[in-house]
């Protein structure tokens, strides 16, 4: 897959993400995607197959009264893609952590998206 048509789903998904439009998300991935949210270097959450991910991202979804992902930049290499992410959001519910409702969360960090049958194959999230 060239880089111009990665480029083009990435921000389809971002774009669905960002609109909370799982089905949108969902028909750019493959069957078989595998999802992984690193954070400080440990995996806190991963999922194998759409129905896997569609539970996880249905948990996401009702976690956020808003939520924005900004690519930053993009690098290219084979099949995969990695981007620099500008991430904000704001919590719809208190979380266990100690977090509350209406709390604005700003992170940054970067994305792996790996591409297999021209659909999205991995999406690993570090921050």
């Amino acid at each position: 897959m060239n880089s111009m048509k990665m480029k083009d789903m990435i921000n389809e998904y971002v774009r669905a993400y960002n609109s909370f439009d799982i089905e949108g998300m969902i028909a750019l991935l493959h069957e078989e995607i595998e999802f992984r949210n690193i954070s400080s270097g440990s995996i806190d959450v991963e999922t194998k197959g759409i129905e896997e991910f569609r539970e996880i991202a249905e948990q996401s979804k009702s976690l956020f009264s808003y939520r924005c992902q900004t690519i930053i930049a993009y690098s290219f290499e084979d099949d995969k893609t990695q981007v620099e992410i500008d991430y904000e959001g704001i919590l719809a519910k208190d979380l266990p952590n100690g977090m509350k409702a209406g709390e604005k969360i700003h992170l940054k960090g970067k994305s792996v998206f790996a591409f297999r049958d021209d659909k999205v194959a991995v999406i690993e999230d570090h921050s």
